[in-house]
């Protein structure tokens, strides 16, 4: 039994060549003249659904801890919240530079995958062994939401992938069929079936994930928040870290005070390179989303959407969207102008939403050519977010330091929903050296590929993108 052949796609191995880039590159003019959009500020739609949260005081009193988490998204949180559990008797502080999922965890599309970014190149058994994974972090994602009964937003009725060609429709088919051959539950869709479930112009088929969805990721970390300290962590927002002193024992630098820590967790994502760490692995790219106003059950079937939490579609410049339980229509990417690098890894994407109008106004085209009632919908939210890519797609999750004290999961290229909850396990695990189980996943302990310094780093961003006409496909 051998996989359907898989092959690079021409993006990817542009990107790869991107490394290569010398200094006699000549430079591409930047040439944006935005547009203020009289709208709100950068507040998605998942901050919208939680107005009464209040964040917590910063750190003011230097301390001692046994584990100091930097950052508080899914991965901060979800090493919290399993860490503690292990080690009721250690004393946990996470720190985060604003409020708790004010990064990429309160800023995403919504969707909650199987997978990574990137499946190029496994076998069968890792194949099966990473839908395995992710299906079983999916999963502990809905047993803590229900353990703890908390108030968040979700849903798990699948997800789908597109095909706008009829070629790749017919090779994801029988990819479909390798697939549950080695028993991946996924199921592919001629284009009669799925306008059962979406009917989206132009669409050949699908395949089906059906242990896939969606869901409100900011409510998920903050409603954490009185569950971990309910466990003994110490939650202090407002509290960025300036400098990492290394050493058996590590020095955190705040504003306020100094944290004496054992070990530390680097759960920064995308903003990992402003600690010092990881600067030619990862970088921040900046994804532009927005959403409907809730719809009713009317308008949805006047859209054509029935019966499933999302999709994306099979072009390089991927375009991809979520129904909300309350009816949000969330759309991202779709044209490169949906995401943006920003010169010396600049984590901030300024003014936004107002300087990305032609970005959302290209987005909003994009979901109407599949769409096409959705003109007229009205739209609530529109934002940025700030998501951790690395050059081939893969993400990082290990041990670091002189001595070993230092722990971190990064670069999950727009898969961390689901990833980055699975991270706190997966460091809880390598703390505790019980880790056998993730050994083998290529994630783990995982080398990666150089990006070049800049200018070359913005110079290959914009030579991938503005010359080839593709972006990098999350």
């Amino acid at each position: 039994m051998t996989p359907p052949k898989q092959s690079r796609n021409f993006s990817e191995k542009l990107l790869l060549g991107a490394t290569r880039l010398t200094s006699k590159t000549a430079p591409i003019a930047n040439r944006i003249f935005p547009e203020r959009l009289e709208i709100d500020d950068n507040q998605s739609v998942w901050a919208s659904q939680m107005p009464d949260y209040h964040p917590g005081g910063p750190l003011r009193e230097n301390i001692d801890a046994d584990l100091a988490i930097i950052g508080g998204g899914f991965t901060g949180i979800s090493t919290a919240y399993h860490f503690s559990r292990r080690y009721p008797e250690k004393r946990v502080v996470l720190l985060e530079a604003k409020t708790l999922a004010n990064g990429a965890s309160g800023r995403n599309g919504g969707m909650m995958l199987n997978w990574l970014a990137s499946m190029y190149g496994y076998d069968p058994e890792m194949t099966r062994r990473i839908y395995q994974v992710t299906r079983a972090g999916i999963e502990m994602i809905t047993d803590i939401i229900q353990r703890h009964q908390l108030p968040v937003s979700y849903r798990l009725d699948g997800t789908l992938t597109v095909y706008t060609d009829a070629r790749r429709a017919e090779t994801a088919q029988q990819e479909t069929e390798f697939h549950q051959q080695i028993g991946i539950p996924t199921r592919f869709l001629d284009a009669n079936t799925l306008k059962q479930k979406l009917n989206l112009q132009g669409a050949c088929g699908a395949v089906l994930d059906p242990h896939s969805g969606q869901i409100n990721g900011l409510q998920l970390v903050r409603t954490l928040r009185p569950v971990l300290q309910e466990q003994g962590v110490e939650i202090y927002e407002q509290t960025p870290v300036l400098r990492i002193q290394e050493g058996t024992t590590l020095t955190l630098q705040t504003p306020h005070a100094e944290i004496k820590a054992k070990a530390i967790v680097l759960a920064t994502n995308a903003y990992t390179g402003k600690l010092g760490y990881f600067r030619d692995a990862v970088f921040p790219l900046h994804s532009h989303v927005f959403a409907t106003a809730p719809l009713n059950a009317s308008a949805l079937e006047n859209l054509g959407w029935h019966h499933t939490a999302g999709y994306s579609d099979d072009r390089d410049r991927i375009a991809y969207s979520s129904l909300t339980r309350e009816g949000h229509i969330i759309f991202g990417g779709g044209s490169n102008q949906a995401y943006a690098y920003l010169f010396r890894n600049r984590t901030l994407y300024p003014d936004s939403p107002g300087s990305a109008s032609s970005a959302f106004n290209q987005l909003s085209h994009t979901m109407n050519h599949y769409l096409p009632n959705s003109r007229n919908l009205p739209v609530a939210h529109r934002w940025t977010g700030t998501i951790g890519m690395t050059l081939n797609r893969k993400p990082l999750m290990g041990v670091r330091g002189e001595h070993r004290n230092i722990y971190y999961a990064i670069g999950y290229c727009g898969h961390g929903v689901t990833l980055a909850n699975i991270a706190g396990q997966v460091l809880t695990d390598m703390y505790s050296h019980d880790d056998e189980q993730w050994r083998d996943l290529p994630f783990y302990q995982a080398a990666y590929l150089s990006i070049p310094p800049e200018p070359f780093r913005w110079l290959g961003y914009q030579m991938f993108t503005r010359l080839t006409g593709q972006s990098p496909r999350l």
